[in-house]
């Protein structure tokens, strides 16, 4: 019981973790990006990437290990859809961390480089369709938790 107890605990803080590293992306794409900005970016991108992956090992952790059983979450379609929901977030997550590198080898080739306007907005958009796609991972959490409740 501690052991699921753990697991479930760091699986939680790692989402808020994911959670907040997005919030503080799309504040810094909501005003001009400077070069002190995109160090920024670009270093919350990282910690971004590695607290996604540890959540993975974590829920991995829960799904082999949890008090559950994997048989509960391979039969929960709920399971399914939050897990379809974390890959979609990871695939549009590549987006801003391919232009995050791009922006960085620019300034360095240019450092009175900028990114575009446009190209900003572009990923301060993705930010935020990531975060709205994070909520529903909360709303299948809630119906994963509940399997007997509602289901597809």
């Amino acid at each position: 019981m501690l052991t699921d107890f753990l697991l479930a605990s760091l699986h939680h803080l790692l989402l808020f973790g994911l959670v907040a590293m997005l919030a503080l992306q799309s504040a810094l794409l909501s005003r001009p990006v400077d070069a002190a900005a995109m160090q920024r970016l670009a270093g919350i991108d990282r910690g971004y990437g590695l607290t996604a992956v540890l959540l993975l090992l974590a829920g991995g952790a829960r799904l082999f290990n949890g008090i559950k059983g994997s048989e509960f979450y391979f039969q929960n379609p709920w399971f399914h859809a939050k897990f379809g929901l974390f890959v979609l977030v990871a695939a549009l997550s590549l987006w801003p961390t391919l232009a995050f590198l791009r922006w960085r080898r620019q300034l360095r080739a240019d450092p009175s480089w900028s990114p575009d306007p446009a190209q900003i907005a572009r990923l301060r958009l993705i930010v935020r369709l990531e975060f709205a796609l994070i909520a529903l991972i909360f709303v299948c959490a809630a119906g994963m938790a509940r399997h007997g409740g509602l289901s597809f």
